[in-house]
């Protein structure tokens, strides 16, 4: 607390991400209301102008140019080499003072009111370790592209589900350190990784409100085909290290990436193929992986999943909407 107000620390990781940065500082330092935002922005050394960008915005917030809507707002940030994305995360959150903990990609937006509705559910649920809203796809210029496929808080779902938007999420001080904070071996799903981990030891909730947006662009880490792999290659390790479970949506998701970097563009090019390719590949690294049939995956057998067979990772995110 300070001067009775909650102080929400922000770690912004950002590397070369010029481009986007601008719009998410001010996205940030805008925001109003009864709270004071503890900033810390990590940059990599990044060889495009994100360091101009980020001393303008120092600048202004230390000489009072800046209009501060909230109780005060301290920035802090550093520029150097890093070991990747989950390093300099835990290198800011290692300098926060906050008691609320967050972090928001340097191609993210909050929506404003954004952290006013992070202070407020808090301090009228202490007892909770995670917090997460909705949040909008928008595409490289900032338009909406669609909406974030949330849901109810539930451990067994999160398992075979990405249900919680990472720059809509916000967790207690107390519950990030509680769980050790983020695994340093991840480089991809440090956040599925620690919502699971927080969620089996605090209450985790869904609170249905818009409060960010989730920019996808070539470059960014969930739709990048040099990163694919290895990403879902990832979440469904930590899967089954946490759930001892190889849920078949991530099964067949991992399998579908694999086909569609193997397979000669010929065949990756055919929708027929590539579904009955990755439908083969699914079922024997499945069975495989689970040693039989698990149960829970009946219920991922339904029409919705079913219609997905034949959809690529960008329409199954954004609901097929370009």
């Amino acid at each position: 607390m300070k001067n009775g107000h909650i102080v929400i620390s922000i770690i912004t990781p950002s590397y070369n991400q010029g481009a986007f940065l601008a719009e998410t500082i001010e996205s940030v330092i805008s925001q109003a209301g009864e709270f004071f935002i503890d900033y810390i922005i990590m940059d990599g050394s990044s060889t495009d102008n994100s360091a101009d960008i980020i001393k303008r915005y120092d600048l202004l917030l230390k000489t009072g140019q800046w209009p501060i809507k909230c109780g005060g707002i301290t920035c802090r940030w550093i520029s150097e080499r890093d070991k990747g994305q989950t390093d300099a995360l835990m290198k800011g959150f290692g300098m926060a003072t906050g008691s609320i903990f967050a972090w928001l990609n340097s191609d993210d937006t909050y929506l404003p009111g954004a952290l006013q509705t992070a202070a407020d559910f808090f301090r009228d649920h202490p007892e909770t370790g995670l917090m997460f809203g909705d949040a909008h796809y928008i595409d490289p210029a900032g338009a909406v592209i669609s909406r974030y496929r949330t849901e109810v808080f539930d451990l067994t779902r999160l398992a075979s589900a990405n249900i919680i938007c990472q720059p809509a999420a916000f967790f207690q001080r107390e519950a990030f350190e509680a769980v050790g904070g983020l695994d340093a071996t991840l480089d991809f799903v440090m956040d599925y990784d620690l919502w699971i981990r927080i969620g089996r030891r605090f209450p985790g909730c869904y609170h249905a409100i818009l409060l960010a947006t989730y920019r996808l662009h070539e470059t960014s880490k969930t739709i990048c085909n040099a990163s694919l792999g290895k990403n879902s290659e990832e979440a469904l390790a930590v899967t089954m290290r946490h759930f001892h479970w190889a849920p078949l949506t991530r099964v067949y998701t991992a399998c579908h990436i694999l086909c569609a970097t193997r397979l000669p563009n010929r065949f990756v090019s055919s929708r027929l193929f590539m579904t009955a390719a990755t439908v083969v590949c699914a079922l024997f690294r499945y069975l495989y992986l689970n040693r039989g049939v698990n149960r829970n995956d009946l219920q991922l057998l339904n029409r919705d999943n079913f219609r997905k067979l034949t959809k690529s990772r960008l329409e199954i995110m954004t609901g097929g909407k370009p």
